[in-house]
């Protein structure tokens, strides 16, 4: 009996801490769970979401591609007809005109007259000189005619089925039509609509392949919470408090290298997406060749609008690229890119910028970062709300650390209201986590007449 007592007492230990470590693990467990449906379900709406925004800006995006290559067919058109009015030889240069004007195998001009006989057709030339009035689609609606009526109602949009080139299915597709009154064809040229569906199946593809790692990553937090909780219990000491805090911060340092990362990529895409515009070029590339291969020696002021349209072009990417990724931080430091941001800033608003940049030595990337966007964050305020007419930004370095000043003397405005409100569009919020996530230091004084930013990095963090 008196070796049975501890036995028993050792068996009800272990079963209390049994049933402690099961109360403890069966919430945790249930709350992943739950965490883990509401991810997909919160995923699955944001997909939906963004299909739907999506969807009408990728079409609009493409009424207006068609639309703009239909007006420049016109105006080259036009030239023909003002130099050789009625002529039928230039009725069939402008026909060849059109019929090279080519942009992608499923993307070209079409020309009809106003009874539906096919005048030229680039992929479909046993077409033309035929009627094609009667020509339907296979839901049955009349193309023709509704092109026809289109045009002559002032041009427009006309959604229909069309055998595509590459594939020879039926797919839908979506038209633009204008009519050409001095030889009466109704011109038009189509695009087909596959990639809203392949944006939807892109779309849905991603939010797929995010709510799988975010259930990993999900179970694999449960799986080291449920070690921990068989190792050390429910209870928390101050040690676990600070381990969870160094962990909070280094959390978000890496959100905030993700999220230039994901800005860099950003700027390669939308670089690579200015194709339509350099399609545009090219039309007028063409155009021009044509008239000097012809003999035309007015040919020049196609080219100078090719070439405005160039120079529109490298200003975009430039300032895309600089707006998502400064390349000037990596490529000259922080020093240069905040005296060329500023420069930019003067130029770009008209307001008088006074600049006082120390030379630097290397700093961590991430403060250099972290510095410049809270300054480029600043100056684009400064321009949109505070009306001043005169700034100055400063950055100094010395055995105290690094410093940022930006002074302006606009409106000013209620730093404690401004503060709490999270979502005021200031981006105030923003700028002091960005440095006080690095161990700096954020501050900001206003009144009328005079506002005050202050960015300060110690020197233990420009060494860390």
């Amino acid at each position: 009996m008196g070796q049975n007592r501890p036995m028993g007492e050792q068996g009800f230990r272990l079963h209390l801490r049994a049933m402690v470590l099961l109360l403890a693990a069966v919430p945790l467990l249930l709350a992943i769970a739950a965490v883990v449906w509401v991810v997909r379900q919160q995923s699955d709406r944001l997909a939906q979401a963004q299909i739907a925004a999506m969807q009408p800006i990728l079409l609009q995006a493409r009424k207006d591609e068609l639309q703009h290559f239909v007006q420049i067919g016109r105006r080259a058109v036009a030239r023909l007809y003002e130099q050789t009015g009625h002529d039928p030889q230039a009725r069939q240069q402008a026909l060849e005109l059109l019929r090279r004007m080519d942009f992608g195998n499923d993307n070209y001009f079409f020309v009809y007259d106003l009874q539906g006989n096919s005048l030229m057709h680039p992929r479909l030339p046993d077409l033309e000189g035929h009627s094609q009035w009667e020509l339907r689609d296979s839901a049955g609606a009349p193309i023709i005619q509704q092109l026809v009526r289109q045009a002559q109602a002032g041009g427009g949009f006309v959604d229909y089925m069309w055998n595509r080139p590459s594939t020879g299915r039926d797919e839908r597709k979506l038209g633009y039509v204008e009519l050409v009154p001095e030889w009466g064809w109704v011109m038009g040229t189509g695009l087909y609509l596959d990639h809203l569906q392949e944006t939807q199946a892109l779309i849905t593809r991603s939010t797929a392949q995010a709510v799988q790692q975010t259930r990993q990553q999900i179970l694999l937090i449960a799986s080291a919470a449920l070690l921990l909780v068989a190792g050390g219990g429910l209870a928390l000491n101050l040690y676990e408090q600070r381990a969870a805090d160094t962990k909070l911060r280094a959390m978000a340092q890496k959100v905030v290298h993700s999220q230039e990362d994901e800005r860099s990529r950003v700027a390669r895409e939308l670089h690579d997406g200015i194709s339509q515009q350099l399609l545009s070029v090219k039309f007028v590339a063409e155009s021009a060749l044509l008239q000097l291969e012809r003999g035309n020696a007015d040919a020049a002021p196609t080219l100078r609008q090719g070439v405005a349209m160039l120079q529109g072009l490298v200003r975009d990417v430039r300032r895309i690229s600089h707006d998502l990724r400064p390349t000037l931080l990596d490529d000259v430091g922080l020093a240069s890119a905040l005296a060329q941001i500023a420069r930019e800033f003067g130029e770009r608003s008209g307001i008088q910028v006074e600049t006082q940049v120390a030379s630097l030595p290397p700093i961590p990337e991430a403060v250099a970062t972290a510095v410049f966007r809270v300054a480029q964050e600043a100056l684009g305020n400064i321009e949109k709300h505070a009306g001043a007419q005169h700034v100055q930004l400063q950055l100094s370095y010395g055995d105290s650390g690094l410093a940022l000043q930006l002074r302006d003397d606009g409106a000013g405005l209620d730093v404690p209201a401004t503060l709490r409100q999270a979502r005021s569009g200031l981006g105030l919020t923003n700028m002091r986590e960005r440095i006080e996530m690095l161990g700096g230091s954020f501050s900001l004084a206003s009144a009328p007449g005079a506002t005050l930013l202050r960015a300060h990095m110690p020197g233990a963090v420009l060494k860390a």
